[in-house]
């Protein structure tokens, strides 16, 4: 990954213990193996522009510690001391984005560039319109402007506080993350509690790294998150949303859930599924077969959806609540439609769901109770339905869980393949109707179109 350096340039010691940085641990060209070549063209431009125009410019986080530890980047993330409104006029094809954190993204075409200004540390009254905290000690806003060692330690982990200098090739390690990368650890910088308390969601960041990267939590990182846990409910649920298809759409899904688990995370994110643990012995083994199948698809860089995600993560709550109301004397359709409002509703004050993803997810639910009708038309109808595929795949899934008896599936799988003959007799089977009676529905006719008379 790196050389060792023996009587290196000084660094800290101790990052967690000040927030001031003595001098960067620095790797030369040749001390290092990240090279230009394993760096996106788009963010390359980005880098180069910024450094002709007279700033400071590094690629940072992620992006380098994944290519130290020989993994191919998703994002690629530049840090400057070019304020955002620089930037902006520097790229005709920039946006400034977000009022608590204004960072820019670049354009190219679908691809984005995400530019951060070098954040500086809090604490002057002339700080208050740029800067501003809860009581709690939440962070409001953080737009005060900074110097590279300011912003380095304002970062999360110490292994993304590690800057590539576009002007040499150098990398500049600001907090031992060198060493912690080595060491497989997953590091606060600064107080962990007073970190989490400043934003939450680095709990749910320090879970999902751990999971990525196959490192354990370093023991003071760790500690505080099962006590301070309770403080993601003060996340807006739309954040939260996006950090959900961060932590299960990343290929590390079904180990990212363990490690919530572990940290007590997960009910903080999916409380009415967590409740259902106790009632039903299948829940979690749905959920991780979903999220087993979720991550071989992204291996096989097939299609995944939130909507069959999020309509695994609550099904076992709907379920749960649909036989509540169905021993108190509601019929089975009514206690499922409002067995499912409900839990949607409860989820949504916790993690929002955009209605793109909730009505296909509630569309694979209802079709659960179509599914099992084969009589007739209906095996037909249900077989044309635009989320039959999805819902096969779901029914697939609970059988596997085990919340259902294994057959349905199969004769699902059978009929999909079957001819037209053989679909008639299966259907007659099920139904006692004779084949020649189950008729497949005709599609409607298009209506040609009347020429316009002629003058």
């Amino acid at each position: 990954m790196f050389k060792s350096l023996q009587g290196g340039p000084q660094r800290l010691n101790t990052p967690t213990s000040s927030p001031h940085i003595a001098s960067p641990r620095i790797l030369t060209r040749d001390e290092h193996s990240l090279s230009r070549r394993m760096i996106n063209e788009s963010a390359l431009k980005v880098l180069y522009r910024l450094n002709r125009a007279g700033f400071e410019a590094y690629l940072v986080g992620g992006c380098v510690r994944d290519s130290l530890l020989g993994k191919q980047p998703k994002d690629f993330d530049v840090a400057t001391n070019a304020t955002p409104e620089e930037v902006n006029d520097l790229f005709r094809n920039a946006r400034i984005i977000g009022r608590r954190f204004r960072i820019v993204h670049v354009r190219f075409g679908r691809e984005i560039i995400e530019v951060t200004t070098f954040r500086g540390q809090h604490g002057d009254a002339e700080d208050s319109p740029h800067a501003q905290q809860s009581d709690a000690g939440l962070l409001l806003r953080d737009n005060v402007w900074g110097s590279v060692d300011q912003d380095a330690i304002r970062r999360d982990f110490t292994i993304n506080a590690l800057y590539y200098n576009i002007d040499d090739f150098s990398i500049h390690d600001w907090a031992n993350g060198l060493d912690d990368l080595d060491n497989r650890l997953v590091r606060m910088i600064g107080d962990p509690e007073t970190r989490y308390r400043e934003d939450p969601v680095r709990m749910l960041r320090a879970a999902r790294f751990s999971a990525k990267l196959d490192f354990d939590i370093e023991e003071s990182t760790r500690e505080p998150i099962l006590e301070l846990a309770p403080l993601l409910l003060q996340i807006p649920p739309a954040r939260l949303f996006e950090e959900v298809l961060k932590l299960f759409l990343s290929g590390q899904a079904l180990a990212t859930y363990d490690v919530l688990r572990e940290l007590n995370l997960f009910p903080m994110l999916f409380p009415p599924t967590a409740e259902s643990f106790e009632h039903l012995p299948w829940a979690d083994r749905l959920i991780r077969q979903a999220l087993e199948n979720t991550d071989t698809r992204i291996r096989e860089d097939k299609p995944v959806t939130p909507a069959f995600l999020y309509g695994a993560f609550l099904w076992p709550a709907v379920q749960l609540e649909a036989q509540r109301l169905e021993d108190e004397g509601v019929p089975v359709m009514p206690a499922f439609q409002q067995a499912s409002q409900q839990v949607i509703h409860r989820q949504l004050q916790h993690t929002s769901i955009p209605k793109r993803f909730s009505f296909p997810m509630r569309d694979i639910w209802e079709l659960q109770h179509r599914l099992p009708r084969r009589k007739g038309k209906h095996a037909f109808q249900s077989r044309e339905h635009p989320r039959f595929r999805a819902a096969y795949d779901f029914l697939l899934l609970r059988e596997q869980a085990g919340e259902l008896e294994p057959g349905l599936g199969q004769w699902w799988t059978d009929f999909q393949v079957a001819s037209e003959q053989q679909q008639r007799e299966m259907i007659e089977a099920v139904s006692g109707q004779a084949p020649s009676s189950v008729k497949a529905p005709r599609r409607p006719r298009r209506r040609k179109r009347r020429t316009p008379p002629t003058s």
